[in-house]
């Protein structure tokens, strides 16, 4: 079955006398066994629950893997992958990723008693000079806010010479677009809230995996910590994957005729986005996906002033996240990255210009309108 149809048929199906086309939602907290001794597939809902099964199943069917593990958010996703990790170990992490996984990075490791190096280009990294205690390599391939692409298979490769397990974030692609483990990774996290919900009206995280004995560590922790996604949430997550290739295949479409657009206006100094021709990351991410997503990054010459920009847009909403119908504008040094000393901002090139466009499904023609007339507004 491929993807599109798999996305509405896949999961588990209803098996009671009423057969409904959409698996039911079972917001109890116990089920009945049937003897001592005897027990089900469903015993209690934090340990595993018939709706959120459903999404769970799917999720791995569309990633081509054994085993999805859906968590209450994506950061609770990128926690469990990292509780894997023990006082002692290291973590090799690329410099541009997600705020929040940055300030579990740069904060909570070292509660935890693990280090971690930051790797501003894994493509040219010299695995030879880790240290032994490196455990794991994070990343995110294209990154947040900036785009960057990793070649996901050297990389992974090259990790798993030196021993180390590989955990790449791939909310920007979803596997409609790129599947990491296909690729090598050992681990795949979500904010399952963006691309697969869709709709910007739940918060929930998933963890892919295809190894036995990685998926028994991390449905135990699943369990322990509880960080679980609630069932009806899981209804709504299955719900949003259902229109997953429509709603990426219409946001992509969106995104190239506006970077395009963009690429040649006087208004702008640079766009980010490994769908042109122009970025450094362009036949690799051709070569390890089959899109580049629906999110981009842009700075404006400096006779214009960003912030009456986001100002005089009338379509495009400013607010963090992406992955929604809806068209959004973020300011990444004061919205997603605020936790990035500005030392760290500088050498990425996170700059206080920087604006970051996550594209809906809205006509294009209005899209590119509402950044002509807020361009005309911003000019000093």
């Amino acid at each position: 079955m491929k993807y599109a149809s798999l996305a509405i048929h896949g999961g588990r199906h209803d098996n009671t006398e009423i057969k409904g086309v959409n698996y039911p939602l079972y917001l109890s907290s116990t089920f009945v066994q049937d003897s001592i001794g005897d027990y089900g597939e469903f015993v209690y809902s934090r340990s595993n629950n018939p709706t959120r099964n459903n999404v769970e199943q799917l999720i791995a069917q569309l990633e081509e893997a054994k085993y999805s593990l859906a968590m209450a958010s994506g950061m609770g996703a990128t926690a469990l992958a990292f509780s894997l990790l023990k006082p002692g170990d290291k973590v090799l992490v690329n410099s541009n990723v997600y705020g929040g996984t940055w300030n579990y990075v740069s904060r909570v490791f070292e509660e935890r008693g693990i280090s971690y190096e930051v790797v501003t280009d894994f493509n040219n990294y010299n695995f030879d000079l880790a240290t032994d205690d490196t455990r794991m390599v994070f990343l995110e391939t294209p990154s947040n806010p900036l785009l960057y692409v990793t070649d996901i298979e050297a990389v992974c490769k090259k990790a798993h010479e030196k021993g180390m397990l590989c955990v790449v974030d791939n909310t920007f692609m979803t596997s409609y677009l790129q599947k990491p483990l296909k690729l090598g990774a050992d681990i795949v996290v979500y904010s399952a809230t963006k691309y697969y919900a869709g709709h910007s009206d739940i918060i929930a995280g998933a963890v892919v995996v295809d190894d036995d004995e990685l998926y028994t560590s991390l449905k135990f922790h699943q369990k322990i910590l509880g960080a679980i996604l609630s069932p009806f949430d899981s209804f709504l997550l299955a719900r949003g994957i259902k229109t997953l290739p429509v709603r990426m295949d219409r946001s992509q479409e969106n995104t190239q005729k506006i970077v395009e657009y963009l690429e040649k206006h006087e208004a702008v100094k640079k766009v980010y986005y490994p769908g042109l021709e122009s970025n450094e990351g362009y036949e690799l991410q051709k070569r390890q996906a089959t899109g580049s997503g629906a999110c981009f990054s842009f700075t404006m010459n400096e006779n214009y002033d960003s912030v009456a920009f986001c100002n005089a847009l009338e379509i495009y909403d400013l607010a963090v996240s992406l992955g929604g119908v809806e068209s959004l504008v973020c300011h990444p040094v004061s919205m997603t990255h605020e936790s990035y000393s500005k030392d760290l901002q500088d050498e990425i090139g996170i700059t206080d210009d920087l604006l970051r466009v996550a594209v809906g499904i809205e006509d294009v023609d209005d899209l590119i309108e509402d950044f002509e007339r807020a361009f005309k507004k911003a000019r000093k």
